[in-house]
Order: structure tokens, then C-alpha cells, then sequence
């Protein structure tokens, strides 16, 4: 009786990242399409009324601010778009809003160094969780939204089963569409942080555990170690940022703190159980002075080793809220300085095409020789199952339109519907819908070095087969989005998202 062998199954691969559209004509959204009709319509009124030259004029005029709203690089940024980034910028440096200044001598009126631009408002408090962990509780007033912040510490990828690692996925895949069930959910966002390794924690590790009576030796060689082995190594940090809505329902009551306080301390130990699931390693709630240490390190890494040193002394950094922001800070078009460093923070722009699998950020999330302090924020926005339907829907009506709408439809817009077919068959078969976005920060001490970072990121992010472009002209906020704040940057921008879209 011979073994039969069972059928070799290669590498599961990921995809199908769709974009939301609206129908229109010309590449317009629904939006657009309307204000383009109403248009030639009002050229046709003045032909009637006024006269042809006039008439001219006008539709000079349309046609010219519909090229500019329908030529897009590719990054799919529109001339208009990129204008109105370059007056807004220009308009905040002439009115000094991209310098800020704290401190005693600064120009807050309160004399403290507080966080600057989107992150000044937050306001921290700590509470414990059903298992009695402390936990961070952060308040936006300007969104009404709570955050939380979970710290994980996963294992990696490495000697581990390609089984495993695709139940890991899809345990990430199944935590992620719980969320849209999870209630007054806002948004979730991850991440992972590498920097240099100060050695104070191998330092400390050994000098408390070296034995008195050891060769000499044996004590030179741990001495040797202790020195050298900092050199060149990384610490990896990870974190999960979930933000709640301040109300259960549009119009509802604004929760307090202490009433948000009290509901998520019950839901806490369910959400750490199910990041560990996902290969995210122990996982437990980032308490108020392990966040005011994470912040005050993003905004001066020099302060990493003052802060590494006193823990290897037994000694905790006294730091609250109001004191965790930079002395000085100015944003330029291209990039960030902040105290003792200069970042430049880059957002993706388009989702990988075709399949990938799972390990496609590996080389992204790595430490890197040419960045002193890399992070990647994966931002993700859950979408309740009622709202989720009409979204696939409305995606599918829309890609069949711009596949029926001309005689000749383009190789993608015919890919298109098949594509919208399977998110909308997915959808209706109990997947989560979720919306994503990337955000990476590289952050170096020294100036002369900020081009080879810029050229480490760009190669890094085309292993991902991801297209990112610089932040610009907003080179600060993206820095505050990229931090474990549970910012949602859709609420702070005056344009509503579905407006765009729709344009």
C-alpha cells in the first residue's frame, strides 16, 4: 500500500485593494460630472442672453478649471489639489504657523511644552483595566474621540511554519473585522517603530546577574559584550492605537472620561486576547508614563538615552502630558525639525497591485543603517456591516458605469467590474470592509543625512510595492498622525472624504 503525498499548495498570496469611486464622465466623480453639466448648461443660458464672445469666455474659463480638476501625476493628485496645498502652506508660514515655540521662554502662554498642532488639545488620564493594568485613556476634543494604546511585542516571522504565519493573517483579518462590530469604534492604527539600541537594558541585565565569584574572565568577556554589542543593533517596538467615539450614536450624549473609562476597562482584556491570536506576542495596555515616554522620545530622541539610563538605575522619569513636546519645532515644505532631529514623513498614495504575500513590509518594517529612527503607521478605519453593503454596492454600480459608459472601455475599467464583483461577494459573504492607509516617518540627527534617508525610503517602499510620496506641506501634522495617538485625520480636515471622492 503505497503513501500518497498530498498536493504541494504554494504561497498564499493577498490583494484585490480597491479605491472607492463615484460614477461620472471624463473621469469625474458624480460631483464633478454635475458642476461640469451645470456648466455647459449656463454657457448656453448666456449664449441666449448676453451673446457668443461672452459665451467663449466662460466655457475657456470651465474648460480650463476642468483640466486642471481632471489632469492628475501619478500619485493622483490633481492641479487643483496641489495648489490649494501650496497656498494653504504658503498661508501658514506667512502668518508664523509653522514655527512653534514652548517653554518658559516660548510663545505658550501657559509656559509648558506642549504638544503642538493636532495633538495640542489631547488631553491624558490613567486608569486599570479589569485585570488591574493601568491603562492610558487619551481625549481629543476637536474630534470627541477616546483612544487607547496597546503595547505588543511580536516575535517576527522567522523559523516559523508558513501554516502558522497564514493563521496569523487570517486571525489579523478576523480581529480587524470584529472592530467594525465593536461599539463606537472609530479607527485602529499600528505601529512599528525601530531605533538604535542605547545597551542599558543588556547592561542592566548582566550587571544584576553576574556572579561575584566569576573568573576574571569570564567578567572581561560580559564587559566586552556590554560595550560592543550596542553597536550597530536596533530595539523594534510596537503599538495598537483604537479610538472610540465620545458618543454611541450621531447626537447622542458626550461620554466623560471616567464613564469611557469605566466601559473600556471590561473590553480591554478581550481586545489584548485577541491581538495575541494574531502573532502580535503579549500584548497589554500602554500605560500613561510608558506613552509620555514614547512621545517625548518621538520629538527628541536625545532624550531615548537619558530616559534608558535612569530605568537602569531603578529610577522612573517623572513626565506628564503637558511636557512631553518639543522646545522648538518648524515645519517646512518637505520635512519636520523637532528638538535634536529632522523627520520626513511619506503616505501612501496607492496599494500594492496584483497579489503579495504576506511578507511583502518585511524589508520596510527592518531596521535601516541610513535611518536613525524609522516608524510605520498602518492607519485603518473599520466600516459597521450596515454601512459596508452600500459602499460594494455603490463601487460596482460605479465601476460598471465607467466600463458601459464609452464604446471602447479601457483594459482596466474592464478589470474594474471584476474586481468590484469580488469585494462585493466577499461583503455579502460576512467580510469585514475596511479602509487603510500607510504612513512612514524617518527620522535622522543629522542633517547632511536626510537625502540618504529620503533615497533608503523610496527603495524600501518599492520592495513593498508600495507608491508613497512625501507629505507635503503638512510635514507636521502626518508626523503627529504617525505617533501612537489614535488621531483620525479624516475629522480634522475641512473638506469632508465623501466630498472628494466624489469629485
Amino acid at each position: 500500500m503505497a503513501a500518497v503525498e498530498p498536493l504541494h499548495r504554494g504561497p498564499r498570496t493577498y490583494g484585490n485593494w480597491r479605491r472607492p469611486t463615484s460614477p461620472g464622465l471624463m473621469g469625474l466623480g458624480s460631483v464633478g460630472t454635475a458642476i461640469m453639466l451645470g456648466g455647459l448648461v449656463f454657457i448656453v443660458l448666456i449664449v441666449m442672453i448676453v451673446g457668443l464672445l461672452e459665451a467663449a469666455i466662460t466655457f475657456v474659463v470651465l474648460a480650463t478649471v476642468m483640466l486642471a480638476v481632471v489632469t492628475k501625476d501619478s500619485h493622483g493628485q490633481s492641479i487643483v489639489s496641489r495648489l490649494a496645498t501650496r497656498v494653504g502652506f504658503a498661508t501658514a508660514r506667512s502668518r508664523g504657523a509653522n514655527i512653534y515655540r514652548s517653554g518658559p521662554i516660548g510663545r505658550t502662554d501657559w509656559g509648558t511644552f506642549q504638544l503642538p498642532g493636532l495633538a495640542a488639545p489631547t488631553r491624558l488620564s490613567e486608569h486599570h483595566d479589569s485585570y488591574g493594568r493601568p491603562f492610558a485613556l487619551l481625549y481629543t476634543p476637536a474630534t470627541l474621540s477616546y483612544s487607547i494604546v496597546l503595547g505588543t511585542e511580536p516575535d517576527g516571522a522567522a523559523l516559523v511554519d508558513p501554516e502558522q504565519i497564514d493563521s496569523w493573517v487570517a486571525d489579523w483579518g478576523h480581529w480587524l473585522s470584529n472592530l467594525g462590530d465593536e461599539p463606537g469604534v472609530e479607527a485602529a492604527a499600528v505601529t512599528i517603530e525601530t531605533a538604535p539600541d542605547s545597551g542599558t537594558r543588556l547592561k542592566r541585565e548582566v550587571s544584576t546577574n553576574v556572579d561575584a565569584n566569576a573568573p576574571a574572565f569570564a567578567r572581561e568577556m560580559l564587559e566586552e559584550i556590554v560595550d560592543s554589542y550596542p553597536s550597530g543593533s536596533s530595539t523594534v517596538k510596537a503599538f495598537v492605537a483604537i479610538t472610540f467615539a465620545a458618543s454611541m450614536r450621531a447626537g447622542g450624549k458626550k461620554r466623560s472620561p471616567e464613564d469611557m473609562a469605566r466601559e473600556l476597562a471590561a473590553r480591554i482584556p478581550g481586545l489584548t486576547a485577541g491581538l495575541e491570536a494574531t502573532g502580535a506576542g503579549a500584548a497589554h495596555p500602554v500605560s500613561a508614563q510608558e506613552l509620555c515616554e514614547t512621545v517625548r522620545i518621538a520629538y527628541d530622541p536625545a532624550a531615548a538615552l537619558l530616559i534608558d539610563e535612569a530605568r537602569a538605575n531603578g529610577e522612573t522619569p517623572e513626565l506628564s502630558w503637558p511636557d512631553v513636546g518639543p522646545t522648538a519645532a518648524q515645519a517646512d515644505w518637505d520635512g519636520y525639525r523637532h528638538d535634536s532631529a529632522y523627520s520626513v514623513t511619506w503616505s501612501m498614495t496607492s496599494a500594492p497591485r496584483g497579489n503579495v504575500q504576506s511578507g511583502v513590509l518585511a524589508r520596510l518594517l527592518a531596521p535601516h543603517r541610513d535611518i536613525a529612527r524609522k516608524r510605520i503607521t498602518l492607519l485603518y478605519r473599520p466600516i459597521d456591516s450596515a454601512r459596508a453593503a452600500a459602499i460594494v454596492e455603490a463601487d460596482l454600480a460605479a465601476a460598471q458605469f465607467r466600463a458601459t459608459s464609452t464604446a471602447k472601455p479601457s483594459a482596466r475599467d474592464t478589470l474594474g467590474i471584476g474586481s468590484a464583483q469580488a469585494t462585493a461577494r466577499e461583503e455579502a459573504s460576512g467580510a469585514g470592509l475596511v479602509e487603510f492607509g500607510v504612513l512612514v516617518t524617518a527620522t535622522v540627527k543629522d542633517l547632511e543625512k536626510v537625502a540618504d534617508a529620503k533615497a533608503a525610503v523610496d527603495n524600501l517602499s518599492a520592495t513593498a510595492r508600495l507608491k508613497v510620496r512625501p507629505v507635503y506641506g503638512s510635514q507636521d501634522s502626518a508626523f503627529a498622525a504617525a505617533l501612537p495617538l489614535g488621531l483620525v485625520l479624516q475629522k480634522h480636515v475641512k473638506v469632508p472624504a465623501e466630498l472628494r471622492e466624489k469629485l
